[in-house]
């Protein structure tokens, strides 16, 4: 997995802003831990989450991502305090960094290979709803909501690529009115929209999200990470060139060990046994 390449720079042992615990298959959770602010994002979590993704397609022991919040919520979006006050303090330039910077965790989201799962409970809301809407599933409480709360407190809806993202869940037209209207979504209409790939009841979102995670830190990682990849790089190629990378892509995997190792299961009668290469 890792791209066997390092500099000087060392790999982070001790994240400040979040917790982060790794597990024997390579599943590696991140807990959102400031449950007093319903896991409320500051700066620095945020600059955290952009360290973190860029780290991840260099390691070797991390093939899957949980997103979790601890207490009532999965993230109710930027701290009011600590962000939103303080930005109405910022130069032009100060503010863009820091915009910038918002957009880089998503972006980083979708374009490292390592798979993503959020666990959703409570609420989902403003950036917490887009840190989900950029994960790769969603695994939601009955209970819990999403929430794209930007236009409230005076801002676009279209915020750390929400607009470019939420249409091709959702349609333009439910997009619009999330983005537009920042009402609440219950996660039954949320199901029903497209925005969840499994909705579970409230004491089970940890235990199922964990369970699709070993699945896929488990399982042939490469035509999972691959996969990923070419969705992300698709959306905005023309036929011709997404049909020429997918032709590539499946050249390259024909030369991993999950492939062969499938072959020797099939005519062995045997479960395959997946290394991920």
């Amino acid at each position: 997995m890792a791209s066997g390449f390092r500099g000087s720079a060392p790999f982070t042992s001790d994240w400040r802003h979040f917790r982060l615990s790794r597990d024997d298959d390579g599943v590696a959770t991140l807990t959102f831990a400031r449950p007093e602010r319903l896991n409320a994002l500051t700066f620095e979590v945020y600059a955290d989450l952009r360290d973190l993704l860029a780290e991840l397609p260099h390691r070797d022991d991390t093939r899957a991502l949980v997103l979790r919040g601890e207490g009532r919520a999965f993230c109710s979006g930027g701290d009011v305090d600590q962000i939103i006050g303080a930005t109405l303090a910022m130069r032009p330039d100060e503010l863009l960094a820091f915009t910038r910077m918002t957009g880089d965790v998503v972006r980083a989201m979708r374009e490292t290979p390592v798979p993503i799962v959020a666990a959703i409970q409570g609420t989902a809301a403003g950036a917490g709803s887009v840190l989900a809407l950029a994960s790769d599933f969603r695994v939601m409480a009955r209970s819990a909501t999403f929430a794209f709360l930007f236009t409230k407190v005076g801002l676009a809806g279209a915020d750390m690529g929400a607009a470019y993202l939420l249409p091709r869940l959702v349609g333009l037209g439910r997009a619009t009115e999330l983005l537009m209207l920042g009402d609440t979504l219950d996660a039954e209409t949320a199901e029903r929209w497209g925005l969840v790939t499994q909705l579970v009841d409230e004491d089970e979102v940890e235990e199922a999200a964990g369970a699709l995670a070993r699945r896929l830190a488990t399982g042939p990682w490469q035509a999972y990470s691959r996969t990923k990849t070419l969705l992300s790089r698709e959306l905005d190629m023309g036929l011709s060139a997404a049909v020429e990378l997918e032709a590539m892509t499946q050249a390259l995997l024909m030369k991993g060990d999950d492939y062969r190792e499938f072959h020797a299961a099939f005519t062995g009668k045997r479960p395959p046994e997946w290394t991920g290469r």
